[in-house]
């Protein structure tokens, strides 16, 4: 059977329940109901993140042996060992689209071999197959930019003109159209309602993808949305206020974000709606929603502020190693990646050892060639009082690259990743159905998609799940 892999990041049963419990006519209750229903465990080690655990499913293997722990490392290793589900498929002829699954920047050689191709929001380019894609990723780039903490009221007018002008032969929907247009006159209203602009990005995404699976109709389709689990690190708590000893964000934080968590889930309903609308014309596919991990309540406090770096060419200058020798890199706040030449990573590494926010060192982890990732975040700093010190020289905020920017909603995490994930197989045409709940590992997912499409799998590799084909 075709395959669509709907890749709901970090959604755990507990939230899927919840909204199937206030809504039991949608769509999801529907699939959640009929389909067949397993918890993963991401049985990767240290500190989880979607960017390591993503790989795992991907890869099927865990990060002991895939390594990837970062955006944008070089993974051509890492493809020749472990290559990804999408590639083997591809070089078995099986006809395969993409759309934002992690660490799919740059285009494989081969990607005329796919049906589509668009990688995720963390690229360093936007390249995309097919080209006319382009003016969208290069509008999405610039958005993610602009919105990585804190949700920029800005819309970035180049990339934004392009994309505009491409959007009849795109596929956007008159509906999300004027979606996004009373969501301007929203905020302008309520302006806390800023923050749903995360949301606004993966519907207009959907609909491109949507095109895309309708027009090629892949053999096995990927579609990667985070703006659930963004939802989910930061009004877990006014959602599920119950889950906490002690919520100190207050009554009136509570009653004006509780509702977020099922904005953002009433947007994945519609989506699951359109595409089982697809597969009731189209009965060869099945609907694999699956979110690599999950989340659950962590005690947190309110964030008024939080220092990060803006301004990545800014920050390195006054590390004074000129400009040749080092390369910004993709990152998700509050990291910061660089790739660091050779001739100057001893003089690099010497530098940041000195380097100290009111005192505190930098926590920082090096990969392999020059591969540095920086994680700097400090919450609710005195301004005034904020001290950054390089090589025993002051470096004046204004001079730093970085920026002690507002938080909008005045919160951090109040969720939290932990192992167990959700992965939920609707195929109707094949009875796949099941109340019971089996577990199984994150390393399960790419031997049984491979299976289902007659592709031998590695010895590296579990056996998988059987799934009647």
């Amino acid at each position: 059977m075709k395959v669509i892999l709907f890749e709901l990041n970090e959604v755990p049963y507990k939230v899927i329940y919840h909204f199937c419990k206030l809504y039991p006519e949608s769509n999801l209750a529907k699939v959640v109901s009929k389909g067949r229903k397993y918890e993963t465990y991401a049985e990767d080690q240290g500190h989880l993140s979607p960017w390591i655990t993503w790989p795992t499913v991907h890869r099927g293997v865990t990060n002991e042996k895939h390594f990837i722990a970062d955006f944008g490392q070089d993974l051509a290793e890492q493809e020749k060992q472990y290559p990804t589900v999408w590639n083997m498929l591809a070089k078995k002829g099986v006809k395969v689209g993409l759309f934002g699954s992690l660490h799919t920047h740059p285009l494989p050689v081969n990607f005329e071999n796919f049906s589509f191709y668009v990688p995720d929001t963390f690229a360093a380019g936007s390249e995309c197959f097919p080209k006319k894609l382009e003016p969208f990723q290069q509008f999405n780039l610039a958005m993610a930019r602009d919105s990585s903490r804190v949700v920029s009221k800005k819309i970035p007018g180049k990339e934004a003109a392009e994309f505009l002008m491409k959007l009849p032969d795109m596929g956007l929907k008159f509906r999300t159209a004027t979606e996004l247009a009373a969501q301007l006159v929203d905020e302008r209203i309520n302006k806390w309602k800023v923050v749903r602009r995360r949301t606004c990005q993966s519907l207009i995404s959907f609909d491109i993808f949507y095109k895309q699976l309708e027009s090629q109709k892949p053999d096995f389709a990927t579609f990667f949305t985070n703006h659930v689990a963004s939802s989910q690190h930061r009004y877990w708590a006014a959602a599920f206020p119950e889950d906490y000893e002690s919520l100190k964000l207050g009554r009136e934080w509570v009653e004006t974000y509780n509702g977020e968590i099922i904005y953002t889930m009433k947007k994945v309903d519609r989506m699951i709606g359109r595409l089982t609308k697809f597969m009731e014309k189209n009965a060869e596919y099945s609907l694999w929603i699956l979110s690599s991990m999950g989340q659950q309540a962590v005690e947190t406090r309110e964030i008024y502020t939080d220092l990060f770096v803006t301004n990545g060419k800014t920050f390195m200058e006054n590390f004074d190693l000129g400009s040749y020798y080092y390369e910004l890199k993709p990152s998700m706040v509050p990291q910061f990646n660089v790739q660091i030449h050779v001739d100057k990573r001893k003089e690099f590494e010497e530098k940041l050892a000195t380097f100290r926010i009111n005192d505190q060192s930098v926590h920082s982890r090096q990969k392999a060639e020059g591969f540095y990732s920086l994680d700097i975040g400090f919450a609710n700093l005195d301004e005034s009082k904020i001290k950054i010190e390089l090589m025993g020289q002051i470096i004046p905020l204004a001079h730093s690259g970085m920026e002690n920017v507002k938080i909008q909603d005045r919160c951090g995490a109040t969720a939290y990743h932990i192992p167990q994930g959700s992965l939920i197989i609707y195929a109707p045409a094949k009875g796949l159905n099941g109340n019971d709940v089996s577990t199984i590992s994150t390393t399960d997912i790419a031997p049984t998609i491979l299976r289902n499409f007659h592709v031998p799998v590695p010895d590296y590799m579990n056996k998988g799940i059987f799934i009647p084909n």
